[in-house]
C-alpha cells in the first residue's frame, strides 16, 4: 500500500453484537502483517478491541468535557444563558444559576452569550485516552468514566489525536459505537468509507436498514459485511440487492469461530475463509483509496 494519505475506514452497525469488533480487530491485524496500521476503538462506553492484543502502553492522557462554571460575583441574572441552552443544562432559580454538567454538550453557547463573562468554561475529567503498540499495529482507545454520558466529545478528541499523531500511516480503522445515534454520527462523519456489519436475521435486517438510512443522510460511501452467514435467511441479501448496497464479504457462522473470539483470539489465522474475506475487503478499500488519489 502506498502511503499518500490516511484512508479512514469506520466499521459500524445498526445494533450491538453483530461483529464490529471481530471485523475491526482481525482486519487491523491482517493489515499489520504487511505494514503499519492504526486501530481506533471509538466505542468509548465499552472499548474492547484491546482484549485481542497484548500491546505496550506508549501514551496516556485524560479526556475532558468543557462545562460552564457560574461566577455569582459577576452575574447580572439577565437570563441569556438559560434561553440559549438547548439542552436544559442551565436553569435560573431566583438569584441562582444552576449548572447541570451531565446535560452539558460543551457547545459554549452560554459562555459566549454571557455579556459579563460570568460563565467561564472549565475542564471536567470524563475519561482517559490510551495508545498502545503491538508490532506494526497501533491501538488507540478512549474510555469514559463510570457514570459519564457524553460520548461525543471523547470520540472527537480521539479522532483528533489519531489525525495528529498518525498522519503518516496510510490506513486507519475506526471501531465505531453501535446504533445510529450521535456517537455513531461523530465516529463516521469523516470516514472515507464505512463498513456496516450485519447478521442475516430479522433483527439484523431491521437495524441494517436504520444504519443504511443514517449513512445516506450523512452522505457516506458504505458497504456491508454479513457476519454469521448461514444462521438466518436471505432477506439481508435481498435487501442489499434491492437497494444497490455492495456486499463486500461474508463471514461464516461456525462454533469454532465463536470459541476463539470468546477467548480473545484472532480468528483469521485459523480460518482460511475468514482470511479470504479480509483480503477481499482490503482489496476493495484499496481500490477506493487509489481511485481517490488519482
Amino acid at each position: 500500500m502506498k502511503n499518500q494519505q490516511t484512508f479512514k475506514v469506520a466499521i459500524a452497525s445498526g445494533k450491538g453484537g453483530t461483529g464490529k469488533t471481530t471485523l475491526s480487530t482481525n482486519l487491523a491485524a491482517y493489515i499489520a502483517e504487511r505494514e503499519a496500521v492504526v486501530l481506533v476503538d471509538l466505542d468509548v462506553e465499552e472499548p474492547n478491541s484491546g482484549l485481542f492484543f497484548n500491546g505496550t502502553l506508549v501514551h496516556e492522557e485524560d479526556n475532558h468535557n468543557m462545562t460552564p462554571n457560574w461566577d455569582a460575583t459577576k452575574c447580572t441574572l439577565c437570563g441569556l444563558c438559560e434561553e440559549g441552552c438547548n439542552f436544559n443544562a442551565i436553569i435560573q432559580l431566583g438569584e441562582t444559576i444552576m449548572v447541570y454538567p451531565k446535560l452539558c454538550h460543551s457547545c459554549y453557547a452560554c459562555s459566549e452569550l454571557c455579556p459579563v463573562s460570568a460563565l467561564p468554561m472549565q475542564p471536567t475529567k470524563i475519561g482517559v485516552l490510551r495508545d498502545y503498540k503491538w508490532g506494526k499495529l497501533h491501538y488507540v482507545e478512549s474510555r469514559l468514566n463510570v457514570g459519564e454520558e457524553q460520548a461525543v466529545s471523547s470520540i472527537a478528541k480521539t479522532q483528533r489525536y489519531v489525525a495528529e499523531k498518525y498522519a503518516h500511516i496510510s490506513f486507519a480503522i475506526f471501531d465505531s459505537p453501535p446504533g445510529t445515534s450521535c456517537p455513531v454520527m461523530e465516529a463516521t462523519k469523516d470516514a472515507d468509507y464505512v463498513i456496516l456489519v450485519t447478521e442475516p436475521t430479522p433483527f439484523g435486517l431491521h437495524d441494517l436498514k436504520l444504519a443504511v438510512e443514517t449513512m445516506r443522510e450523512l452522505e457516506r460511501d458504505f458497504g456491508v459485511v454479513i457476519n454469521r452467514d448461514g444462521i438466518g435467511d436471505e432477506e439481508v441479501i435481498n435487501y442489499c440487492n434491492a437497494e444497490s448496497v455492495e456486499i463486500l464479504a461474508k463471514i461464516p457462522n461456525k462454533r469454532q469461530i465463536a470459541e476463539l473470539y470468546s477467548r480473545g483470539n484472532l480468528i483469521y489465522p485459523q480460518f482460511p475463509e475468514v482470511e479470504s474475506a479480509l483480503n477481499d475487503i482490503l482489496d476493495f478499500c484499496l481500490s477506493i483509496k487509489e481511485g481517490a488519489n488519482k
